[in-house]
């Protein structure tokens, strides 16, 4: 079943080369995931069709807003390591999302 994985940052334009960069992964590993960003006033609409929830990390202040919706859902919310999103490294970043996900 293919993963669905949610960032979000300010505008959505700051981790749309992260998530090109974790599809490459994706596509290379044969891991079947729905990669895409928003910007924070999309996410109250797009989590619902999330499975993991990531912040940017200079969105860390929304994580404790999300964390109760994201248990309703049962979609684990997080920030996103601050080393993997400054070196844009979206093997890291995808293998976060996984953890969350297989450990919800």
């Amino acid at each position: 079943c293919k993963m669905k994985i949610l960032l979000a940052c300010s505008s959505g334009m700051s981790t749309s080369l992260l998530v090109n960069k974790m599809k490459e992964v994706a596509i290379l590993e044969n891991i079947e995931a729905e990669i895409w960003a928003v910007g924070q006033s999309e996410v109250d609409s797009e989590i619902e069709k999330a499975d993991v929830l990531l912040f940017g990390p200079q969105m860390r202040f929304l994580k404790s807003k999300y964390e109760s919706k994201g248990k309703e859902l049962n979609v684990p919310v997080d920030v996103i390591a601050p080393v993997s999103y400054g070196r844009c490294d979206g093997k890291a970043v995808l293998k976060q999302a996984m953890d969350l996900i297989n450990n919800k």
